[in-house]
């Protein structure tokens, strides 16, 4: 007679064998926010989001292409990481804020807005919602980001590089405040990008020197 541990371990393998059909999807973003808000993203696993789902690693990749992308579609931003990073540093340093917001922009608008603006809704209800943002911004996008710059005080210039990205995506994609809901892509890249630029790569603190 078979334990009650053997026929678990059977019905866990039928599910990790499971088709990738929608479902499989759905259960992995749900599994992997959890994972994500308890452990960070580095801490999550795929193999503990797969278990946790019920499903097979190889889900993961069938449906994401690996962690980082799970970790993008589930924090609702499309812009993963690790295939943006070499884009974003691929030129001058002092241009990079253009490249950046050109980015953030381009897949913004493509969607108009998209799971961004229910995401941004989402955050004075679920603290879940914000978790998430903040590992994204502070961990996978800007601190990587800064680490590859070599950039001073890394944890302060990425806090206000997310200030400036999320207030950026809410006046224009949530609130949709005018003229800049609609201003083109140059607009606000022209207006914006000096701002960013400074967190990114310039000084953060007064120059004393110029005090009277």
């Amino acid at each position: 007679m078979r334990s009650d541990s053997h026929d678990n371990e059977e019905t866990r393998l039928r599910r990790g064998r499971r088709g990738g059909d929608r479902s499989t999807r759905g259960e992995l973003l749900e599994a992997a926010r959890a994972a994500f808000i308890e452990n960070g993203y580095e801490g999550a696993t795929v193999r503990g989001i797969a278990s946790r789902a019920g499903v097979d690693p190889a889900m993961v990749r069938h449906w994401f292409g690996g962690k980082e992308g799970l970790f993008t579609a589930a924090v609702a931003i499309p812009i993963e990481p690790g295939k943006a990073l070499p884009l974003l540093l691929d030129g001058p340093d002092e241009r990079l804020a253009e490249r950046m917001l050109g980015m953030f922009l381009s897949v913004w608008d493509e969607a108009g807005g998209g799971e961004f603006t229910a995401l941004i809704r989402s955050l004075s209800v679920r603290d879940s919602a914000v978790r998430m943002l903040r590992e994204f911004l502070s961990t996978a996008l800007f601190g990587r980001l800064l680490r590859e710059l070599g950039s001073d005080e890394p944890e302060l210039r990425a806090t206000l590089c997310g200030s400036q990205v999320v207030g950026l995506g809410m006046m224009r994609y949530v609130v949709r405040m005018e003229p800049l809901a609609s201003a083109d892509h140059e607009t606000v890249v022209a207006t914006i990008a000096p701002s960013l630029q400074r967190y990114l790569t310039g000084s953060l603190r007064p120059d004393r020197s110029r005090t009277p």
